[in-house]
């Protein structure tokens, strides 16, 4: 399978984000990918208040999109993340959308850990205007390959990537908007710990540069094999990293190197009596 991950600098700026998304989605199936991923809050990255402004309900434009491309294309698109307005609720989710490449909706997630923490002297507080999701997600591609859908923070609580593997993902798409700071001293680190925890690809489309209020991503999007290898690594600016994962040597390390069988289980719950 040929797999893509596409980096953006998304702002408040619909319009222009869906056309840039479209391009390389574009161009991404252009050079093969059967897999595309679109970083998070791909349509739509600015202040609480321009993100409230700009959510939409997953009938709304920027799904619709996904769908018509996904369909025309013929390929499998998880759709990074978008604020999605939630019919009855005063906050938004941050959710990821997989679409299959008949064009229908394949599995939604809603992203469970929000980014409540300080990086730089910058304080983020998704969960003032984001409500928090509770249900892991396991999606089937065309091909019958499973993959796990997760977003951005999530990358840091790898007891998720262990369900996602335990429920037989061997690919996991990580959808995000790293900070420029946690993504030079953080994000490949943990890119390549999950998918060697979990033997399995980590398709991860970050955003890059600049978007409000001052914000910065820090870009390095990149795909990694289930040894922790860096199949394809972007370079700082928008663009499509495309490479092709082998199943057959993602089978192959399961076997000869079998950590997901030798899984406790029975320690594994921290509440558990030892």
């Amino acid at each position: 399978m040929r797999a893509a991950a596409v980096q953006l600098n998304s702002t408040e700026d619909i319009d222009r984000n869906l056309a840039t998304a479209d391009r390389l989605v574009r161009e991404a199936a252009g050079r093969g990918a059967q897999l595309v991923v679109l970083p998070e809050k791909w349509s739509v990255l600015g202040t609480a208040e321009q993100m409230t402004a700009g959510a939409e309900p997953l009938d709304g434009a920027c799904i619709t999109w996904a769908r018509s491309a996904a369909r025309e294309l013929g390929i499998d698109l998880v759709a990074g993340s978008i604020a999605e307005k939630l019919e009855g609720r005063t906050k938004t989710a941050n959710t990821s959308v997989h679409v299959g490449p008949d064009g229908e909706l394949r599995a939604v997630y809603r992203k469970i850990h929000m980014f409540d923490v300080e990086v730089d002297g910058v304080q983020y507080a998704e969960s003032a205007t984001e409500e928090a999701g509770d249900e892991s997600v396991v999606s089937e591609l065309a091909d019958g390959i499973l993959i796990g859908l997760t977003i951005c923070y999530d990358v840091r609580f790898p007891e998720l990537y262990g369900i996602l593997s335990a429920r037989g993902a061997e690919v996991i798409a990580v959808p995000a908007a790293f900070t420029l700071a946690t993504t030079r001293d953080h994000w490949e680190v943990l890119l390549r710990a999950r998918a060697i925890e979990n033997q399995c690809f980590v398709v991860a489309a970050n955003q890059v540069g600049a978007h409000p209020p001052g914000h910065r991503a820090g870009g390095r999007s990149m795909i990694v094999d289930p040894w922790g290898l860096v199949l394809a690594l972007a370079p700082d600016s928008e663009t499509v990293i495309v490479t092709d994962l082998d199943f057959a040597a993602l089978r192959d390390i399961r076997q000869r190197l079998p950590s997901l069988a030798h899984r406790r289980d029975d320690v594994r719950d921290p509440t558990a009596a030892l």
